[in-house]
Order: C-alpha cells, then sequence, then structure tokens
C-alpha cells in the first residue's frame, strides 16, 4: 500500500473511532483552482483542476464537500450571501469545454478563450477577480448561445448538441416562471440603467405584485415584456441549463468518489427574487442581525421578511420551491442563520440610520407589547407572560416556557425544510444549522423538536468559561464542530494574534488540559503548527459526530476569506494557493498547513485513557507517517 493510500485509511479508522460521522471541507466557488488554460480569474468546482482537488480532499480523509450558496450574482456584488434562489450562479461555468470538447461543436471559439485567458488579471495574485470573470464568462456565454442558436435554425446542430436542445425545450417548459421573471428583472435593469427595483418606475418596480386598480395595466405590461424579451428568455434558459448540467457532471463524480455534496440556503435574497415574490414580503421591515458577543453592534443585512400572514400559504410554497431545488442539487444543507424563518431579528426600514434602527429592532414573533415595534404584536407567538423583562430583547433568554403547540407555530416555516428532506428520502440531520453566538429558547427549541443541533466555533471558545457554547466539552452529539468558518479568521492568523496579544499561553494550557496532555504546552506555545493541529484534535475528540474544516485553515492561509460588513474587491476573493497539489504536502511537513493526521493522533490519545489500545495503536501509526 503507499503512503497516500495508507494515509486515507488510516485517517477513515481514526474517524470512526471518534465516532465523527462526517468531516466536511467547507470551500466557496470562487476559491477552487483551476489550471493556466482554464483559469478566467476565477475559480469554480467545475474544472479540470477542481476534479483533481476533490480527490485531494477524498485522500485525506474528507467523506463530504459544503460549498457555499451557487446563486447568481451581480457583477459588482461577489458575496455568494446576495446570490439568486433559482438562477445558479452562470459565473461559476467552466468555459473550456464549450471550446474544446467535441460535444459542444465548438460553440465558443478557441480564439475568445484564449483572450479571455490572457487578458485576466494577474495581480493580486492569489485571488479572484470576479468582475473580470463576471464579464468574460457573459462574453462567452453569449458567443456560445448565438452560434447555438445558428446552428439550430440552420438545423445543423451535431447529435450531442441536438440532445442538448431537446433538453432545453423540455427543462424550460417545466421551470418557466423563475426562468421568465430572472430574465425580465435583468432587462428592466438594464432599461431603468439602475439594478435595484424600488428605483424604477412605481409599475415595473411592483410588476408582479401590483397595486389595487393597476393589476391590468401589469398584465399588459408583462405581456409585452414578454414578446419582446423572447431570445433573452431563452439565454437565460440556455445559460441555467448548461449551469445545472455541470453541477449534474459534478455530483457524478463527488459520488465516484465517495464524496456527499452539501449545499448552503443562505438567508438573504437576491433582488430579482424579491422583486417577483415581493406580496409575500413584510413591508416596512428588513432582517438583521442583533447585538450578540461577537457582534455587539448587530448588522443591518437589509434582506426581506417573509410575511406571517403568507405562512401557511404563498411564503411556504416559496420555501418548498427552494428546498426542492436545493435538494435537487446537494445530498444535504447547511440552513444559513435558521432564526430567520424561526423568529426573525427585524428593524424598520423607514429610520435614516439602519445601523441605530437593527440595535433597537426586535423578534418577529415575540414581540406582543413593545411600544415601539406595536406592529409586531399581530404576529407574536409568544405570549407577554412568557417574557423575561430583565434581560435585553435580542437575549437568548427573552422567551421562555413555550407550550407545544407554540414551538409548531414557530417551526411552521422550518419545517418546510424537513418535509422537503424527507420527500427525497433524505435522513432529517442532512439538514444543519448555522446557529453561532446566539440561540433564542424558540429556535432551540424547534431544532431540538428534530433533534438537529448547532455550530460549535471552537476558535471562539472561553477559556475561563467552562460554559460557554463554544468549549469542545458543551458539544452533543447532533452538533457540528469547527475551528471557524468562512467568516472568521484563519487559526493561523488568529495564532499569530494570541502570540501578539500575550494569550497564546492561556490557549496552550487550555488545549493541554483537554487533550489530556500537560507535557505538550511548552510545543503548543512555540509550534504554530503544532497548536493548529490541536486545536482541531480539540474539535475531533469532542462528542459532535459531524466536523468541518475550512479550506484557508487545512492550508495554513493567514489571510481572512470574508471579513463581515466589508464591501471591496478583496473580500470573498481568497483562493487556493498555486502549487497546491506538492505545496500543501511540503507546508505540512514544515508545519506549515495543518496535518489532520497528528490532530486525530492527538484526539486519539485524548480519548485513549481508560480504554483498550486501539486508540494508542492507531494514534502511533499515524503518528509515524511521513
Amino acid at each position: 500500500m503507499n503512503t497516500r493510500a495508507e494515509e486515507c485509511e488510516l485517517t477513515r479508522e481514526a474517524l470512526r473511532l471518534l465516532g465523527v460521522d462526517r468531516l466536511a471541507l467547507a470551500i466557496h466557488d470562487p476559491s477552487f483552482p483551476a489550471d493556466p488554460d482554464e483559469d478566467i480569474g476565477r475559480g469554480s468546482p467545475y474544472t479540470r483542476a477542481a476534479a483533481r482537488f476533490f480527490r485531494f480532499a477524498r485522500d485525506l480523509g474528507f467523506s463530504a464537500i459544503l460549498l457555499g450558496p451557487q446563486g447568481e450574482l451581480s457583477a459588482d456584488n461577489a458575496s455568494p450571501y446576495d446570490g439568486a434562489c433559482f438562477s445558479r450562479a452562470t459565473v461559476s461555468i467552466a468555459l473550456a469545454p464549450l471550446a474544446r470538447d467535441p460535444a459542444w461543436g465548438g460553440l465558443l471559439r478557441s480564439g475568445t478563450l484564449a483572450s479571455l485567458l490572457e487578458d485576466r488579471p494577474r495581480a493580486p495574485a492569489g485571488r479572484a477577480h470576479h468582475r473580470y470573470a463576471s464579464a468574460a464568462v457573459r462574453r462567452a456565454l453569449d458567443e456560445a448561445f448565438a452560434s447555438f442558436q445558428e446552428k439550430r435554425r440552420l438545423g445543423a446542430l451535431p447529435p450531442a448538441l441536438a440532445s442538448f436542445a431537446a433538453r432545453l425545450d423540455a427543462w424550460r417548459a417545466r421551470n418557466i416562471g423563475w426562468i421568465e421573471r430572472d430574465a425580465l428583472y435583468e432587462r428592466l435593469a438594464v432599461e431603468h440603467g439602475r439594478g435595484h427595483f424600488e428605483d424604477w418606475p412605481a409599475l415595473d418596480a411592483r410588476l408582479f405584485a401590483p397595486l389595487p386598480g393597476d393589476e391590468a395595466a401589469a398584465a399588459a405590461r408583462i405581456a409585452a415584456l414578454r414578446s419582446r424579451s423572447a431570445e433573452s428568455i431563452e439565454a437565460h434558459a440556455f445559460r441555467q441549463l448548461l449551469a445545472r448540467e455541470q453541477h449534474a457532471a459534478l455530483r457524478a463524480h463527488l459520488a465516484s468518489l465517495d464524496l456527499f455534496l452539501y449545499g448552503d440556503l443562505a438567508v438573504g435574497l437576491a433582488l430579482q427574487d424579491e422583486w417577483s415574490n415581493l406580496s409575500i414580503f413584510l413591508s416596512g421591515y428588513r432582517m438583521g442581525a442583533p447585538p450578540s458577543r461577537t457582534n455587539p453592534e448587530g448588522q443591518p443585512w437589509g434582506y426581506p421578511v417573509l410575511d406571517p400572514a403568507c405562512v401557511r400559504g404563498a411564503a411556504r410554497t416559496f420555501l418548498r420551491a427552494r428546498m426542492d431545488a436545493m435538494f435537487e442539487a446537494y445530498d444535504g444543507v447547511r440552513i444559513d442563520h435558521p432564526h430567520g424563518l424561526v423568529d426573525p431579528w427585524v428593524y424598520v426600514t423607514s429610520a435614516d440610520d439602519p445601523l441605530a434602527a437593527v440595535q433597537h429592532g426586535a423578534r418577529l414573533r415575540s414581540s406582543p407589547d413593545l411600544p415601539d415595534h406595536p406592529r409586531l404584536a399581530a404576529f407574536a407567538i409568544a405570549r407577554p407572560s412568557q417574557l423575561d423583562r430583565g434581560v435585553p430583547r435580542h437575549a437568548e433568554e427573552w422567551v421562555r416556557a413555550l407550550d407545544a403547540a407554540q414551538v409548531g407555530e414557530y417551526g411552521s416555516l422550518f419545517d418546510v425544510l424537513v418535509e422537503a428532506a424527507e420527500a427525497r428520502g433524505r435522513a432529517v440531520d442532512t439538514l444543519f444549522a448555522e446557529v453561532l453566538s446566539t440561540l433564542p429558547a424558540q429556535v432551540g427549541a424547534v431544532l431540538a423538536r428534530h433533534g438537529l443541533g448547532r455550530f460549535r466555533v471552537t476558535q471562539k471558545a472561553n477559556v475561563d468559561d467552562p460554559r460557554d457554547v463554544y468549549r469542545s466539552e458543551n458539544a452533543e452529539a447532533a452538533d457540528w464542530i469547527m475551528m471557524g468558518t468562512h467568516d472568521t479568521p484563519s487559526m493561523w492568523e488568529l495564532a499569530a494574534s494570541w502570540r501578539t496579544e500575550g494569550k497564546l499561553a492561556a490557549q496552550a494550557a487550555h488545549l493541554a488540559r483537554r487533550l489530556g496532555a500537560p507535557a505538550l504546552e511548552a510545543d503548543l506555545v512555540r509550534d504554530a503548527g503544532l497548536l493548529v493541529s490541536a486545536k482541531l484534535a480539540d474539535a475531533l475528540a469532542s462528542d459532535a459526530r459531524s466536523a468541518m474544516i475550512f479550506f484557508t485553515d487545512l492550508f495554513g492561509m493567514r489571510e481572512r476569506y470574508n471579513l463581515p460588513g466589508s464591501i471591496s474587491d478583496d473580500n470573498w476573493s481568497l483562493r487556493v494557493p498555486e502549487g497546491w497539489e506538492t505545496g500543501y504536502f511540503e507546508a505540512r511537513r514544515r508545519g506549515e498547513a495543518l496535518d489532520l493526521r497528528r490532530a486525530l493522533a492527538l484526539a486519539l490519545r485524548a480519548r485513549a485513557a481508560g480504554t483498550t489500545g486501539d486508540l494508542e495503536t492507531l494514534a502511533a501509526r499515524l503518528f509515524a507517517l511521513p
């Protein structure tokens, strides 16, 4: 057996003995590597290099890949959490097959592809260039669609493309509702020169939710737009089916590697989704994040809020369609901020200062008698007697002692997610809820009803508070545990800051105690690579049966992928380092990249006390690997 195969086998056996059923590698689309002859300035999970990356992850011992949201993005906003619900991100489409694969009949000219590759920005290195890639992919897909239409008009489609054309016609007919609306939104944004529908003329701004008396005018406007936009609608369908078929090929590849693919259901919505479903959203309020331990100021996200009056009707239908689409594309789904489905924190849109407004916001379904939010009383599930007025209204303990009927009412939208999973034959635990520092009682009760846990982000743990929610010893079997997420500093950056700030000794002492290895403390202070491995070992030795590693922690990167609340071209742009295929192993040998083998060995030894020798024997074998 070669060393890599032995490493994979020992890693999987160690995870089994530790009771870790799922080890996921988290990475977003733009961060994937690409070979020089396919790299248009942004990563994609559908390239040749990505296929090798997935084999690399499998061989390291990962059992799942978690992608970020993959909805269509605007060219000036790279945040995947602002992407569309149904239209997939066409900027992730791999272009090389359109030019080089005979099955595609040269829809994209090789000269066009060469030009796009040549012109991509080279600086800053190691970063995705979203604006350039968006324009490049759109140019390429416009050319490919024009060629496709011309060949179809002339009856000159080769067999593979003729088959695609037949699939396109059938698929478009099944999905024409969202295809048409997203295409019309794009056309109107160009026509009005503004991407936000609130800046459009009143009729177009409410085209699919007209005000009383405007219904006939709206219907006529839709008909006229539909007639004038037939080619644009067809082009959108072409791009979207192409994106879906590349994704289907990815799923088949991952299945051949015994890797699960998880997706991410964003709590927010793209503008086109809000515009085309305006009637199901509550006017006058927006969703945000309340003040919390990790974000004391709160965040005014600006996302629309589902109208409680529509929870049993149109909002439920909309959410079920989203979840059906998710389970068509993924084996499991991360639920971004499930509070937004159970009891979102909302703030008024009329305030001049959104940050001040979110700081004085309230829970949508738990505010029966607040004088500054009288309108929310009609939506309240919790009764006044069930509120603890001695704590801030955003506190976990604000709501208490709910009865079963109230928990069911709070969970009415979350139940839609569970029903969608069960309809696909998926276990409920293929849903996992991104609950971080704040777990209000009503949200916790809904998750507990379905046997679901929370996230435990161990880098945030308070080493002086044994009750801290991020401490590994407080993790339960249903939880997901991780050192960090896409929103936190990488462990390598954090370890360096601990040293600078004089916090490293306390962290090392805590880890040495947790791992039952007091002699390790001095080495943890000295060796950053060992410290990061020990931090992961602490997580893997917990009771949590699901663990996650973000790609920046794996590769020893010291830059942050996303700085929440920051808008810049650097945000959401960090990529897997060039030369990763050999560079990772070289960095690991130097102690400059995460050594999963060492982490597992430390976790096994932490668990070995008072047990049989199997754990210690396996730990020794892992330590012995070159």
